[in-house]
């Protein structure tokens, strides 16, 4: 009797050989390591950018707002542009375009040419992030998915706090054009691999037409949501932000009404009924909102309430990253021992008590009860970042799996800016309340924790069992 294990309504996962999985995790990684980095080391070249080329300082922020909105709004359909056309071949577009959007800008003559060359490149950037987990879903078996996901989610938080370090020295030594220099080597190597390797096919290969319509209307939607969501912190609630709210809910609705009625739509049925995955990516919304908005207000309370420097400010919230980092191998192992549902909960309860640590942090507060919340909030939130993501992408069939790392990502980019937006609305009043807020973000997560699938239990006859009851063991006669 031979034992087949594979993912309930899903193809048995093809074979694969060892070089590619671990060439497939490597651009993966690396592919995601470039785009977290791009981010990071931006925040430290604009000011010098702004005096380089004489822009304004709206026009300095519009360089990293016309990206987020290009990137948010193209994620889902982008994620389905490689379910059609494979996910490895739409990372290499990606990664090359990307790539190249990068020496553009290194090149521009004025702030004008880096706003179009960073729309341009979040276009390139929305066709390769959801790709990385795409090829992830390929290459791995389901059940082999936590520890991938972990090495990428350390990566990740590697480059973020390898990024103002990096973007320091390039800015101080060569100016702020290198930064985006940085990123054209790697994306040219990643890419022509990305080409030249063959790829296994998985799934049935047909997807029908692409919906386009639906791509537009969520487009739309994303881009209104996204552009009114940055412009609080800055500007708090205006005349056009609301009208951005309404737009965003018009072109929502739409987009409802349209799904239900085209015979492709652009989120299949199995992906927008599935508990699991509505859970996951719900629990990374709430997530992602309460870490980075800790992370705002707690910057602002260290150093406009108590004093700090920006210099102390990073290395007393250090441990918060160090924890994110080394923890998201631990949360790997711990997914496959205890199974998504504790390793999600415990990794929300670690998250929200950072937040009210942080909270009741005021004058004559110990450096280490500081440090503590925020080594807390790291290990939290790298938990759930890998528990959520590997379900998501674990639960997605095998021919829905961009549209799965789209939507991941798209609520990857959504809940940082809902996060900092709702921080920045109550910050005037206190930065307690702000906190208290974030604290009930996060344990709403631990309310949608609670819905993601639970441990296996242990049959009775002592034979093997799976870790997880979402992973079916289905044996030939």
């Amino acid at each position: 009797m031979t034992g087949v294990t594979r993912e309930a309504g899903t193809d048995a996962q093809p074979a694969v050989s060892v070089p590619y999985r671990r060439l497939t995790l490597a651009n993966s990684v690396l592919g995601a390591v470039i785009v977290a980095l791009d981010g990071t080391v931006l925040t430290i070249a604009q000011p010098t950018l702004r005096r380089d080329l004489d822009a304004s300082f709206a026009e300095v922020q519009w360089t990293s707002t016309a990206y987020l909105i290009a990137v948010a709004s193209l994620l889902v359909f982008a994620g389905r542009l490689g379910d059609r056309f494979g996910h490895q071949r739409v990372f290499a577009w990606g990664v090359l375009g990307f790539g190249a959007a990068s020496a553009g800008i290194g090149l521009a003559p004025g702030v004008g040419w880096v706003i179009a060359l960073r729309v341009v490149q979040g276009v390139f950037g929305a066709l390769l992030q959801p790709a990385t987990l795409g090829m992830l879903r390929a290459a791995f078996p389901p059940d082999r998915l936590g520890m991938p996901v972990a090495l990428r989610t350390s990566a990740i938080g590697v480059a973020a706090a390898a990024g103002p370090l990096v973007g320091g020295v390039l800015v101080t030594e060569l100016g702020w054009r290198a930064v985006f220099f940085l990123n054209v080597i790697p994306a040219l190597v990643m890419g022509l691999l990305a080409l030249v390797v063959r790829a296994p096919k998985v799934g049935s290969g047909s997807i029908g037409h692409l919906d386009t319509r639906g791509a537009a209307l969520l487009a739309v939607a994303l881009a209104a949501l996204v552009h009114t969501l940055v412009g609080i912190p800055g500007h708090g609630w205006t005349v056009p932000g609301v009208l951005g709210l309404l737009v965003a809910g018009a072109a929502g609705a739409a987009l409802v009404r349209h799904e239900r009625r085209t015979p492709d739509p652009l989120l299949p049925p199995a992906v927008l009924g599935s508990a699991t995955a509505g859970a996951a990516l719900g629990v990374l919304v709430t997530a992602s909102a309460a870490m980075m908005g800790a992370l705002f207000v707690g910057s602002h309370l260290l150093q406009d309430v108590l004093g700090m420097d920006p210099l102390r400010t990073s290395l007393v919230a250090l441990p918060g990253g160090v924890m994110m980092i080394l923890g998201a191998p631990l949360s790997a192992v711990l997914l496959r021992r205890w199974g998504a549902r504790p390793t999600a909960l415990t990794g929300t309860l670690l998250l929200t008590a950072g937040v009210l640590v942080l909270s009741a942090v005021g004058p004559g507060s110990p450096t280490a009860v500081i440090s503590g919340g925020f080594l807390l909030l790291g290990a939290g939130f790298g938990a759930v970042m890998v528990t959520a993501t590997a379900v998501v992408v674990r639960d997605a069939p095998p021919e829905a799996a961009g549209v799965v790392g789209g939507l991941q990502q798209t609520a990857m980019n959504i809940g940082p800016t809902l996060g900092v937006a709702a921080a920045a609305t109550l910050l005037p009043l206190a930065a307690e309340p702000a906190f208290w807020l974030l604290a009930g973000l996060s344990a709403l997560g631990a309310a949608l924790a609670g819905r993601m699938p639970r441990p296996a239990r242990s049959p009775r006859d002592g034979s093997r069992s799976v870790r997880n009851d979402e992973d079916k063991d289905v044996c030939e006669p």
